[in-house]
């Protein structure tokens, strides 16, 4: 009995320096490929170009990397200027970019949305946008994509976030908001926060939230025939 008790201590030895042999491999991987996404994400700003079509553009591969998010006080007058200069809700951009990006200017997604305010390729060229990692840039052009959404759907929120987030094709084949769970989440998400909104109209929005279940969401009836499938390209 003694010699089998060995024997499986042995093998549970043997066993457990597989296991952290295996464990170092994968984190080595691990750190390598973080340190590639740091690199890129420094390399590409700088010679970042939109041309005035997207038609024959190839973009980068979507890479995923962390960075820390913009300081507060640097984002309030950020967007405060933005606001403005756009003619938007502050508070309104200010929860769109916590939902798209958590603040973090390298945020990309794994559809290929990019920046603060995650931009997908064809929004970057339709508002001339250079650098998509820049914080500025992303902000105006994803007010300027709000602003034109809520004008849209005639300043009904709840459809242009859904918009925002799934593509305005998808809203409009739906109906409403389309039936897919992450547009859902993200809409009632920042509806949450709508009481904090600087318009007395989008504050309104808020009251929409406790009866979330009563909201116009579409059937997506249509899903597979022209309907909606996902969204369009957030996180």
């Amino acid at each position: 009995m003694l010699w089998i008790a060995l024997f499986l201590m042995q093998d549970a030895g043997s066993q457990a320096e597989r296991v952290r042999a295996a464990m170092e491999s994968s984190l080595q991987h691990q750190r390598e490929s973080i340190k590639k996404q740091e690199a890129a994400v420094r390399a590409t700003p700088a010679g970042f170009r939109v041309a005035a079509s997207s038609a024959s553009i190839v973009w980068p591969a979507p890479i995923t990397a962390t960075c820390d998010p913009v300081p507060q006080p640097e984002l309030t007058q950020m967007i405060g200027e933005t606001a403005r200069k756009v003619g938007i809700d502050g508070g309104l951009v200010r929860e769109v970019a916590r939902q798209e990006s958590g603040f973090r200017p390298c945020a990309v997604s794994p559809k290929g949305a990019q920046g603060l305010m995650q931009l997908m390729p064809a929004t970057q060229a339709q508002f001339a946008v250079e650098n998509p990692f820049d914080a500025r840039q992303s902000l105006e052009a994803g007010s300027k994509l709000l602003k034109q959404l809520l004008d849209r759907y005639n300043g009904d929120l709840t459809l242009a976030l859904s918009a925002y987030n799934a593509g305005a094709g998808c809203v409009d084949r739906s109906g409403g908001v389309p039936d897919i769970p992450e547009t859902k989440n993200y809409v009632l998400n920042i509806l949450s926060h709508a009481a904090a909104f600087e318009s007395p109209e989008l504050q309104s929005f808020a009251d929409y939230v406790p009866f979330a279940p009563a909201l116009a969401f579409g059937s997506n009836q249509a899903a597979g025939e022209g309907g909606c499938q996902a969204p369009a390209g957030h996180q």
